[in-house]
């Protein structure tokens, strides 16, 4: 099972956007990486450095989680879809299509404000689907 959590924990990942002043740069990090108590995310662009306290890293954690959740029910989600109503009845997509094709976000609360995190784990290029 740790084998599976750190195969999956390197593909899932995370990025966020620097909140330094004229910074624009996106921070991209593995949900894999985060679970240490010292970690820091670094932005690429201005060289700063971003600490996770516990309950945010919890979160993180528990999102990794999720993803290896629905990974291992990929089998059932294969036969699933979601029915969208529309003019003239319904169009059913199937849920591994949503997987992959929407954008998903956590918003979580960092310090005093709410930052969006953009969660991907296939496709792996972060700009596919921005």
């Amino acid at each position: 099972m740790e084998q599976v959590v750190s195969e999956i924990g390197k593909k899932a990942r995370i990025d966020f956007g620097c909140v330094s002043d004229g910074c624009d740069a996106a921070i991209e990090i593995s949900l894999a990486d985060i679970g240490s108590d010292d970690f820091q995310a670094v932005c690429p662009k201005c060289h700063q450095t971003y600490a996770f306290d516990s309950v945010l890293r919890d979160k993180l954690r528990r999102m990794l989680e999720l993803v290896i959740a629905l990974r291992n029910a990929e089998d059932i989600l294969g036969d699933t879809s979601v029915s969208v109503n529309v003019a003239g009845g319904s169009v059913k997509l199937p849920y591994a299509l949503l997987l992959t094709r929407l954008n998903t976000l956590i918003t979580l609360e960092v310090g005093d404000e709410k930052m969006d995190f953009h969660l991907r784990v296939e496709p792996a290029s972060p700009d596919t689907f921005r």
